[in-house]
């Protein structure tokens, strides 16, 4: 699973910066997002490996918040990039006229800046709260990684900074990024309406479909597994949304991509002929 994720998401990063067609504000930040899904997998998996054939699960205090910091900036990434890409699908189809002008390189390279500025601020915050926890020695987590969510648990004070910065974050990465991107797909499906025919309806649509769909799966089951350390405290229910999110999110996206996207294909058939080179 872990070479099928890598191999993927590094087909489609060589897809797009090969093909002069693609060099779109859609894949700029598809390519951006197969970077984070590789960084992110990157973060557990091997660890996960190591263990399974030392059969020793043991990690230190300093490698797990080293694993859970990167854990939290590059599934922040995944976050923010998908928000931006649902006010790109916004922009294309309510505002074709205008895309080119408010889409520019500059502005796409800014969204990207911004989202590695504000999942860098994310990893901080808590370690922040982390590193005012006494020191955990020879505590349990059960999971293969260092989760976020079950790493907080492990405190039993009531820290009433703590609630405070827990809530800030899930609001700014969770609730605002879902609210964006609900509001652009309510514009979107309003102006999908509008179209006359079906077939412009169909066509405006499919451009949608794949972002959508990762969308619904990464958020689905991230957000499972907040949720569900705080309401349940079932070990195997957490371990196996966290599998979901971290590990099957990240190797199913070149899939939805690939098999949805026509002009992905297209890229890659043509990579695999040989018609097209990569620049240098």
């Amino acid at each position: 699973m872990y070479l099928i994720t890598v191999l993927g998401n590094l087909l489609i990063i060589l897809a797009v910066n090969s093909d002069s067609h693609l060099h779109t504000p859609m894949y700029f930040f598809l390519s951006n997002l197969s970077l984070a899904d590789i960084c992110f997998i990157s973060t557990t998996v091997p660890k996960m490996i190591v263990d399974i054939l030392t059969h020793s699960r043991a990690i230190s205090y300093v490698g797990c918040l080293t694993q859970m910091s990167f854990l939290i900036i590059f599934g922040c990434m995944d976050d923010l990039l998908l928000t931006v890409m649902a006010y790109d699908r916004y922009v294309a189809i309510c505002h074709p006229l205008h895309y080119p002008v408010i889409m520019n390189p500059h502005l796409c390279v800014f969204f990207v800046f911004v989202s590695l500025l504000l999942s860098l601020l994310d990893s901080q915050l808590h370690n922040l709260i982390i590193l005012q926890f006494a020191y955990f020695k020879n505590a349990d987590i059960y999971n293969f990684c260092c989760e976020p969510a079950q790493i907080l648990n492990l405190d039993c004070s009531d820290s009433f900074i703590k609630s405070i910065v827990t809530y800030f974050v899930s609001a700014m990465f969770g609730f605002f990024p879902i609210s964006v991107i609900l509001f652009s797909y309510y514009r979107i499906v309003s102006s999908i309406l509008k179209i006359p025919s079906p077939g412009g309806r169909y066509k405006a649509f499919s451009t949608c479909g794949s972002h959508l769909s990762v969308v619904c799966l990464f958020y689905g089951t991230s957000v499972g597994v907040y949720l569900g350390s705080a309401v349940s405290h079932s070990p195997r229910k957490s371990v196996a949304s966290s599998v979901m999110y971290t590990i099957v999110t990240p190797m199913l996206n070149p899939f939805i991509y690939s098999l949805r996207n026509r002009d992905i294909k297209n890229s890659l058939r043509m990579l695999h002929s040989g018609k097209i080179y990569v620049r240098t």
